[in-house]
């Protein structure tokens, strides 16, 4: 197939593995998004790669880590990008727009920036006929949410949420073994993030979102694809814990850990179902970066799956004990020196989304076609409401918040 063009909007740690001057400590160093486009470039599936972000004397910076961290590691990776704005512009909010202006319909775009963000980027990047790829939450409102289905559908362009859970293969079995497991019961999660993430995300934390929109987004997203057709969300309760990120050093105006409760019914039965899910970034240091875990229980069954701690642990006198997830991104180069990091879930969530774009490019699919394949905006809703409904209920001291469907069983609106 003719290989395809791609915009990155957003310069942060998921795009480029670079937070404000320096490389990331976590376990994105290198980065998932530019270094998986710059790959597929390597394979003839991308042409021309752009970036945008809001300062542009971020790139000099961008380009010397990707240097260091990409080309210098990996065999035959070229890492050249269009930067939007120009390297001694400090602050354009706007340099997307000029970004987008230089695209061709048909081409696509990623947007990894703040959530409160995400839908106007990606309204503009639809009227300009891109196919866009969004990070979760891709809208902090389900009114936001409806807005981008009812331009997608207008425009007909693909527009799908980055939730690399589903590709996760030991997540992909459970899905798949919990369909044999009768009426949904109840479900709990937990994801963390270190307080070291309060001063990565120091711009937009508590401004812009909260870590509920941003770490329980992975499994509401999961949990609500597992049993669609089967299950819907009818009610939220919100609590959360306060103390560490209002404090020095970090001094943020948000929650520490929030916990929703949503109460889930069974289509068929009508009986009802719990799911909890909790999240948090004030962890302490540990053996990974991210905690992340989930029960399940169904009528005749139930699955645990740690996803942290799958047996393989690394230790290093430079960095000391980890346990490792190749299965998300492997950074390690092969015996060659090329970059063979293509299996894993991170780099495949994005491949998935590329192939798309070039099949409809080539006229092979339309985007109609990737209902129920990818985790299109129009198959999303039910995230979307589930995260506003707990922001709604946090916002009026823990009221329940209802979830309203209209007469085709999708969210239409919320009630306090």
């Amino acid at each position: 197939m003719s290989p395809v063009n791609a915009l990155m909007i957003g310069t942060g740690e998921y795009t480029t593995g670079y937070v404000h001057t320096r490389a990331s400590t976590s376990d994105k160093g290198p980065g998932v998004v530019a270094l998986t486009l710059f790959d597929l470039r390597r394979f003839g599936k991308i042409d021309r790669i752009a970036m945008a972000g809001t300062n542009g004397t971020k790139f000099p910076g961008i380009r010397q880590h990707f240097k260091s961290n990409i080309s210098d590691v990996y065999r035959d990776m070229d890492i050249s990008f269009d930067s939007f704005p120009q390297d001694h512009v400090s602050s354009d909010p706007e340099a997307y727009l000029k970004a987008l202006d230089s695209m061709s319909p048909g081409d696509f775009v990623t947007i990894f920036t703040p959530d409160d963000t995400h839908c106007q980027i990606a309204l503009d990047a639809i009227e300009h006929g891109l196919h866009v790829l969004v990070t979760k939450p891709p809208v902090k409102t389900l009114k936001d949410h409806i807005a981008l289905i009812e331009a997608a559908e207008r425009k007909n362009v693909l527009v799908a949420v980055e939730v690399h859970k589903r590709w996760d293969p030991i997540y992909l079995d459970a899905r798949d073994r919990i369909k044999n497991l009768g009426d949904f019961s109840f479900f709990h999660s937990y994801m963390s993030q270190p307080k070291k993430q309060l001063d990565t995300f120091r711009r937009w934390a508590g401004k812009s979102s909260d870590i509920s929109y941003y770490l329980n987004s992975h499994h509401i997203d999961f949990h609500a694809w597992t049993v669609q057709d089967r299950a819907k969300s009818v009610k939220v309760v919100a609590t959360a814990s306060t103390g560490v990120a209002t404090k020095p050093p970090y001094n943020i105006n948000t929650e520490d850990t929030i916990t929703l409760t949503v109460q889930w019914q069974n289509t068929k039965s009508g009986s009802l179902g719990t799911a909890i899910y909790t999240a948090s970034w004030i962890a302490p240091t540990s053996d990974v970066h991210s905690q992340q875990r989930f029960f399940y229980m169904g009528h005749d069954g139930e699955i645990i799956i740690d996803q942290a701690h799958r047996g393989y642990s690394v230790a290093t006198d430079a960095a000391g004990y980890a346990s490792a997830n190749p299965l998300f991104m492997k950074y390690t180069p092969d015996a060659q020196g090329y970059f063979i990091g293509q299996s894993g879930y991170g780099y495949l969530s994005i491949q998935a989304f590329v192939n798309a774009v070039q099949s409809i490019q080539k006229g092979q699919t339309t985007p109609k076609d990737y209902e129920g394949k990818l985790a299109t905006i129009s198959s999303t809703p039910c995230m979307t409401a589930i995260l506003e409904a707990g922001r709604l209920s946090l916002d009026n001291d823990g009221k329940t918040c209802i979830i309203n469907y209209n007469s085709e069983g999708q969210p239409e609106s919320l009630t306090v």
